[in-house]
């Protein structure tokens, strides 16, 4: 197995842009992979364009019905079929639509099979991530389901058990929809309380269905929530559910839109934060799942402050050199960042909290606090039918 990790990357997937003022602008993705670059990490890096995924594979998540409607939507955009979720606020229209959503889905297909078969270690699409899209619908920004497609790609290539662990602010409910019924995934979801944030899914109570009840783990966090609460939730559920069920593969969604900054949901993170998370997730890899780890993106608002250092950090984790969070960002970045946007670009790698610590679920909790209660339902609602204790 090689020890370098891939980037997945083809330029044209900043053609997934629903238009102007919508927030999810591609400006993040051109900026991310320019970041990277100004840190040297693609000497440390496969940088690899895979094809886009062409409708067999599609059809492994999505329904044949709806991959025809986001095609004709694609080549009429004016003409789109709303009842399947395109051409709404959320998820407008665009010309070449299909294409594009195609070629980023193409690229965490192409992360799972270079870490299935070995020709790397780890593999990044900060692209991806879309984690709303359902198997009939597009939803929350998101058209084709890249992180349910990776996952049903590895289980056709031979998989009998993969774990899915969303940091993302908002429930990852279209990968827990596609795999609400099947053993062989392990979904948990880490999201700011569906009371106070769309999709309004992500429950604890939601624990999957038939065979695979307790396979979907949810922690809804509660607004407002910090980088100490934060923390402590991933670690008080997220190790221990890896320890019992050993993934044979992680695949990891690291939404940005966690941060205090982020203009569409509630929570506190910083910067520093997602990069605690972003290593713990590279160690979790290597304890339970033989170091195989398919780290994607995913939300994040702040295409400027946040989403392009958050990412290069992700990056710069699974290419095996990390970047220091006191870095100073490159000149010559922040000069790009005021082209492109006219905006002054951050200048350290930092939110200035580095090391985060938080407190160990092992050290107790406090019943009336509510980061606790959260942690608690989750593993109340799930532990038991995994036969661990609550």
């Amino acid at each position: 197995m090689s020890g370098r990790a891939q980037l997945m990357w083809d330029e044209a997937v900043t053609g997934y842009d629903f238009g102007r003022d919508h927030p999810m602008d591609p400006v993040r993705l051109g900026l991310t992979r320019s970041l990277v670059d100004a840190f040297g990490l693609d000497k440390d890096l496969d940088v690899v364009a895979a094809q886009p995924a062409g409708e067999s594979t599609l059809r492994l998540v999505h329904r044949q019905d709806y991959i025809e409607a986001v095609k004709a939507a694609s080549a009429e955009p004016r003409a789109a079929d709303q009842s399947y979720g395109i051409g709404t606020v959320d998820d407008p229209a665009f010309a070449g639509m299909h294409g594009a959503s195609a070629l980023i889905a193409g690229q965490s297909v192409g992360a799972a099979e270079a870490v299935w078969r070995g020709s790397a270690l780890h593999a990044v699409n900060f692209a991806g991530g879309l984690h709303h899209a359902m198997p009939g619908g597009a939803s929350g920004f998101c058209v084709y389901n890249d992180a349910s497609l990776a996952i049903a790609r590895l289980l056709e290539l031979g998989a009998e058990r993969v774990a899915y662990v969303d940091v993302d602010v908002h429930h990852g409910d279209g990968v827990q929809a596609a795999f609400w019924e099947d053993p062989r995934v392990l979904t948990i979801s880490l999201h700011e309380h569906p009371r106070t944030l769309f999709p309004q899914t992500g429950w604890p109570e939601e624990t999957g269905a038939g065979r695979a009840e307790g396979s979907a783990v949810n922690v809804a966090l509660p607004a407002g929530t910090g980088d100490a609460g934060w923390l402590r939730a991933f670690h008080a559920v997220v190790p221990e559910l890896l320890a019992d069920f050993r993934p044979q593969v992680l695949v990891t969604q690291h939404g940005a839109d966690t941060h205090f900054e982020d203009p569409l949901a509630h929570l506190a993170v910083s910067l520093d934060a997602q990069r605690a998370v972003q290593v713990a997730c590279h160690e979790l890899a290597h304890a339970y799942a033989d170091g195989r780890w398919i780290a994607l993106g995913g939300g994040g608002y702040a295409v400027v402050e946040v989403v392009p250092r958050s990412w290069t950090h992700l990056v710069a984790i699974a290419a095996g050199r990390p970047v220091d969070p006191e870095a100073v960002i490159p000149e010559a970045w922040r000069q790009e960042v005021y082209a492109r946007t006219r905006q002054s670009g951050p200048r350290r790698m930092t939110d200035g909290r580095w090391p985060v610590t938080w407190e160990a679920w092992e050290t107790g909790y406090d019943p009336a606090d509510r980061l606790d209660q959260a942690v608690l339902a989750t593993r109340k609602a799930v532990f038991p039918l995994r036969g661990l204790l609550a």
